[in-house]
């Protein structure tokens, strides 16, 4: 099945189903290459040694932590149902699965979220543990680079995912997704042009938290000239919230339209409310909760011009597995 355009996508899941459908040098060999490997035993060992990558790869493409656990789940199946002795580098077999079945996945759940009431948002994961989630590098794994991914089709996130986080070949790229390797250079370089052209070089770790803080200062106390003066002339805000009351579901454009937002609900959010600073997906985060009760949690990316998107998730099924992870 050829990649064309990038919009293709891989149908059903026959490619993974069978070890006929992964026939290049990349993950098939003969029987006796595996000699030892077909015990449940092994296999497992084999598996949970790759798993923080496969899990990585699943987040980065479909933006949701439990998706990609479904998956990771699904890829352990087939793991445990192919016949393993003929497989010549199970890392580059199980890498193909799951990049194939989130790619299946991301199809769907583009339909779904067409219902999800107002903005969408990357689920925020917990990366205290294991800073670049599995990868080679943290590449696309900031919330504000996810969330440009989404306008991305899968089959170019996949590819996107696997070079630019992965470091991948483009040749292993392309037996992944049944391409071309000139095609698969072309889609990752689109995607590369379209992210950066949508995402301005961010600040370091420092200013990243000191700007953060007067934010939230500023936001607390309605404090238009100080938001204005932090606020790039093309910010957005977005709340997460798919319904719940009291989160916007609209994406609030401009510095005077989301200070002045920010300045109305203040007085009605902010008394009594406490703030954690955590991390979120690499990034400072503010984990903001009511008597112990998480409400929202907001990240910033922030570039040298100030804010360019305002994030706020409180979408309870995104929020609360978050904070439980951060008492891991």
């Amino acid at each position: 099945m050829g990649m064309g355009d990038g919009t293709d996508a891989l149908d059903g899941t026959e490619s993974v189903d069978g070890t006929h459908s992964l026939g290049s040098a990349h993950s098939l060999g003969s029987a006796h290459s595996l000699d030892g490997w077909d015990s449940l035993d092994q296999a497992t060992k084999v598996f949970m040694a790759v798993r923080p990558q496969l899990f990585g790869i699943a987040y980065r493409v479909l933006g949701s932590a439990s998706e990609a656990e479904d998956v990771v789940q699904e890829a352990w199946l087939r793991w445990q149902d192919t016949d393993r002795g003929v497989v010549r580098e199970p890392k580059a077999f199980l890498t193909t699965v799951t990049a194939r079945l989130a790619i299946n996945l991301a199809q769907s759940a583009r339909v779904r979220r067409e219902s999800y009431v107002g903005p969408w948002l990357p689920e925020p994961i917990d990366t205290r543990a294991d800073p670049q989630l599995g990868a080679e590098r943290a590449e696309a794994l900031d919330l504000a680079v996810l969330f440009l991914l989404e306008r991305l089709n899968p089959v170019e996130r996949a590819a996107y995912v696997l070079r630019e986080a992965f470091d991948y070949p483009y040749r292993q790229i392309a037996d992944m997704l049944e391409t071309s390797e000139t095609n698969t250079r072309q889609v990752v370089s689109r995607a590369r042009k379209r992210i950066s052209s949508e995402r301005r070089k961010p600040v370091g770790a420092t200013e990243h938290r000191r700007l953060m803080e007067v934010f939230l200062a500023a936001a607390q106390t309605g404090d238009l000239a100080v938001l204005e003066d932090i606020l790039t002339e093309d910010v957005i805000s977005y709340t997460d919230g798919n319904g719940l009351r009291g989160a916007s579901r609209i994406p609030v454009v401009g510095p005077l339209h989301v200070s002045r937002y920010l300045a109305a609900f203040g007085p009605r959010f902010w008394p009594h409310k406490e703030i954690e600073w955590v991390e979120a997906n690499g990034a400072p985060a503010a984990l903001v909760s009511d008597g112990g009760a998480p409400v929202v949690l907001l990240t910033l990316d922030i570039s040298e011009r100030g804010v360019e998107r305002a994030m706020w998730v409180m979408n309870p099924e995104k929020l609360t597995p978050y904070v439980a992870s951060l008492g891991d």
